[in-house]
């Protein structure tokens, strides 16, 4: 049995619009606790990641002092180092090691310091610490504040640079190169080391500085 229409009567259409709008009314509360609610886990969320974000850029801001400091620290270190090197190759060239080689047999007179060969940062390139000349032997020195054995190769590496580069520019320089190493300090396998490699070793004591006696049957190897 269908269900009977209300008759549409004054008072029905009022109790009709009174009962749309009690619910229009309750949806409105509804929805305006709703987004209240969501406006509060919304503020709280920012809140949140505000703080998260804040504690980042604090730690960051930390982290980033640390690095200035490390980076001043270093800073300074390297300038010390570079002040040490310095003084070895000052000692050097202040002192009588141009006379300790000669007393060795060679016929070195002239010397210059920080000698750059070929192209900065190209592959060939380099520079010599102290460049000893004159006569049929030119000495290449490598100075270190503590030397190590990776030192000693590398130092080889150059000489053997340092030979190709005066051949591949066609130079009629027929000298012989020899190499030493010089150091304000040096573990006694490293000081054997670079001997075994046929490279002088020259050690700085206080002011002075002299050429350790290279051990029976030492022979300088020639580029």
């Amino acid at each position: 049995m269908s269900e009977q229409l209300m008759p549409l009567t004054y008072e029905n259409v009022l109790a009709l619009i009174r009962e749309n709008a009690l619910e229009f009314d309750k949806q409105l509360k509804d929805s305006r606790q709703e987004f209240k609610q969501w406006m509060k886990d919304f503020s709280e969320e920012f809140n949140k990641q505000r703080q998260e974000a804040a504690l980042r850029s604090e730690k960051l801001e930390r982290q980033m002092e640390k690095t200035d400091k490390q980076i001043e620290r270093t800073g300074k270190e390297v300038s010390t180092l570079g002040s040490r090197v310095g003084e070895i190759i000052e000692n050097m060239v202040g002192g009588d090691i141009i006379e300790q080689f000669q007393e060795l047999g060679y016929a070195v007179t002239a010397y210059s310091r920080r000698k750059i060969f070929g192209i900065k940062g190209k592959i060939g390139s380099g520079e010599i610490d102290l460049f000893l000349e004159n006569g049929d032997v030119a000495i290449l020195v490598e100075a270190r504040t503590t030397l190590k054995i990776d030192d000693v190769k590398e130092h080889i590496e150059k000489l053997e640079k340092y030979r190709h580069h005066v051949e591949a520019n066609g130079n009629t320089d027929k000298r012989k190169f020899i190499g030493a190493v010089a150091t304000g300090s040096a573990a006694e396998n490293v000081i054997k080391f670079a001997h075994r490699q046929g490279l002088y070793v020259i050690v700085q004591a206080g002011r002075t500085v002299e050429i350790l006696p290279p051990p029976a049957g030492f022979v300088a190897k020639k580029w």
